[in-house]
């Protein structure tokens, strides 16, 4: 026996079939709706109820990461989207084509979270050029959280839909 035949038996490399794959969908999605441009939820919801220190902190954290997002898209952006187009580009082909189950998986994972990330470069546009405070930033991340929200819930929706799919597919008897 060889490794890799000892691997694909102690890893179960037909995803949707695999609890770990959707416990891996669910602690994404819910970690990328606690950050909105890096400033957890909790921290959001303190400032806006009491303000003062909070809100300081809010607006601080938002700008550094608002311009850290901002300084990687100026830096490397050329590059990192060449690179994420052939990626999904690969995975598409792998998934799709040659019917790669975990190429699947994988494609429903990062299609909708590159989506996210084209998201939250815009948002760290938009609040970079206006520099919002108070109210006005709380209006900028809640829609943010909300937009990213949504495609978080089409993203679980769809991959649910095409896991049982698949499941049922590979079962005898469909």
């Amino acid at each position: 026996m060889n490794w890799t035949s000892t691997l694909f038996e102690v890893i179960d490399m037909r995803s949707f079939s695999n609890l770990w794959f959707w416990i891996g969908l669910a602690v994404i999605w819910s970690s990328v709706n606690h950050y909105v441009l890096g400033a957890p939820y909790d921290m959001i919801t303190r400032a806006r109820r009491y303000g003062g220190k909070a809100q300081e902190d809010l607006e601080a954290l938002v700008r550094i990461n608002a311009d850290r997002l901002l300084h990687i898209g100026q830096v490397s952006g050329i590059i990192l989207l060449g690179f994420l187009a052939f990626v999904l580009t690969s995975l598409t082909i792998l998934g799709f084509w040659y019917g790669v189950e975990f190429a699947q998986a994988l494609l429903l994972l990062a299609l909708p979270l590159s989506l996210v990330g084209g998201l939250s470069l815009s948002a760290a546009r938009r609040i970079a050029a206006e520099r919002p405070a108070g109210d006005d930033l709380h209006r900028h991340l809640g829609r943010h959280r909300l937009k990213t929200q949504v495609i978080g819930m089409v993203s679980i929706f769809v991959t649910a839909m095409f896991g049982m799919y698949q499941n049922l597919a590979v079962s005898p008897g469909f």
